[in-house]
């Protein structure tokens, strides 16, 4: 803990004014703490990364791939303990934790072969002019930014990551000031590979910290997860410097029930989509529209599924959901829970938080919610679920894209004709049929309207990190 910053291929000591308490969200305590990097510190990483950059960009892809592959191996090798820091840091259930980690190591294998497809570095455009001839090339972006949000560290940092070193580009990472243990292992792999210094820097910090980045004037892109809020203020800083930027930010995401649906396979899917990771997901289906037909039988079953669910301390005891990560998430969560009861909203179960130690609160469902609710119009980032009834298929996709957001989406029919059309209809980055939320790596992962800019994941993961240059020769 004292040295929990690795810039230029070295762990240093924070030296910034900011001193970081990292807490076990299932007690409510803290249980290490670490002393943020200083401005000039993000300087060094910074300039690190740009030195390091000539020679990384032009390193064979296949050596890079080699290298992302020993990332992989890596993490696996480092397995319980990552799954522990998981656990204990995040308040994750074992077996979240366990695909948090299976989805990383599977982004760098990936990407590492994604790397090893890379076209040579020219490629022949045909032109119809005569006397040219054109070219062109796929090139790194440079130094990036990358920063992390909390609900699922170490994925994130791998969505990023991964492609960011495939492509040639180096990087300086800056984790969340909430999780931010977990993203050390990357910096341990790095050196144990013999990763060039200066191609991955690590930096933790609070606001100033991730201020200080996403302001620098060095860096080529920046890619930002985590809050709108946030997330705007990367944008205008993106702005000041006229550079690329990749937003991955909030969602209110609709899962649509028809009444043909198997109400006991809907519940499945229902609750995987609001109380995975304690619904602190953006892509959380948090909104529930259920058809006429169906909805007197689904609701009671729903009921009787979430009251049902294991809450408690993931390193204590089987748990089927765990508690929230930060004592700040956890005000916010109460606060929709009082706004609720302000609204006078009918709550089917839940409601409140749990008497006990540590941030609990209990699986919430809310019934025919007014469309103008703030619990239906606001990211709550917990597992709260709103629903309310539709009558017909068009008037069930109106409700779902009436929103500020655009991430996902899930479709629970048993006719797929009508389910694949509802899903061309509906204005999302992402929808799933008939499923859980699997998220697969060789898929886009991003949003429309306000859930962000941009996509990760898949060849467009790895195209985010390149640009595109043309050269044009007259012949003559």
């Amino acid at each position: 803990m004292h040295t929990p910053h690795y810039i230029d291929g070295r762990w240093v000591e924070g030296l910034g004014d900011d001193c970081i308490s990292v807490f076990e969200p299932a007690r409510g305590q803290p249980f290490a703490e670490l002393r943020a990097a200083s401005v000039a510190q993000v300087d060094q990483a910074v300039a690190a990364a740009r030195l390091a950059l000539p020679a990384w960009k032009n390193t064979c892809p296949s050596e890079r791939a080699s290298l992302l592959r020993g990332f992989a191996i890596q993490l696996d090798q480092r397995r319980e303990a990552l799954l522990a820091v998981q656990m204990q840091n995040n308040g994750k259930p074992r077996h979240e934790a366990e695909i948090d980690l299976d989805d990383a190591i599977a982004t760098f294998h990936y990407y590492a072969d994604l790397a090893e497809q890379l076209p040579g570095k020219n490629r022949d455009v045909p032109l119809a002019a005569v006397g040219f001839s054109a070219r062109t090339r796929l090139e790194p972006v440079g130094v990036v930014g990358l920063i992390v949000p909390w609900n699922f560290p170490l994925v994130t940092s791998a969505w990023k990551l991964a492609p960011a070193l495939a492509a040639g580009c180096t990087v300086v990472l800056k984790p969340s000031e909430v999780t931010p243990l977990i993203e050390q292992a990357y910096g341990q792999i790095a050196d144990t590979l013999g990763l060039p210094p200066g191609v991955l820097n690590i930096i933790n910090g609070m606001a100033r910290t991730g201020a200080a980045l996403s302001n620098h004037k060095g860096l080529d892109k920046l890619s930002f997860t985590g809050s709108n809020t946030v997330g705007s203020q990367v944008m205008r800083s993106a702005a000041e410097q006229c550079r690329p930027v990749t937003l991955e930010l909030g969602g209110k995401s609709a899962i649509l029930v028809f009444d043909d649906c198997d109400p006991d396979q809907a519940v499945e899917w229902i609750v995987a989509g609001i109380c995975w990771n304690a619904g602190q997901m953006c892509s959380a289906t948090s909104r529930l529209l259920v058809q006429d037909g169906i909805a007197d039988t689904l609701l009671p079953r729903l009921q009787a599924a979430l009251q049902k669910l294991r809450v408690g301390n993931p390193l204590a005891e089987e748990v089927d959901m765990g508690p929230l990560t930060s004592q700040a998430q956890w005000h916010k969560v109460c606060g929709y829970f009082a706004s609720a009861r302000e609204e006078g909203l009918q709550c089917l179960t839940g409601g409140q938080a749990l008497d006990r130690d540590g941030w609990f609160v209990s699986p919430t469902l809310y019934a025919d919610v007014p469309t103008d609710s703030r619990l239906w119009t606001e990211e709550i980032f917990g597992p709260v679920l709103c629903s309310h009834r539709f009558s017909t298929e068009q008037q069930a996709i109106a409700l779902a894209n009436d929103s500020a957001f655009g991430l996902v989406a899930t479709v629970c029919s048993a006719d797929l004709v009508r389910a694949e059309r509802v899903a061309d209809a509906l204005e999302v980055g992402h929808v799933w049929i008939n499923s859980v939320q699997a998220v697969f790596v060789e898929t886009s992962w991003g949003g429309t309207k306000g859930s962000g800019i941009g996509r990760e994941l898949g060849p467009w993961g790895l195209s985010a990190y390149q640009s595109v240059k043309h050269v044009t020769r007259c012949l003559g």
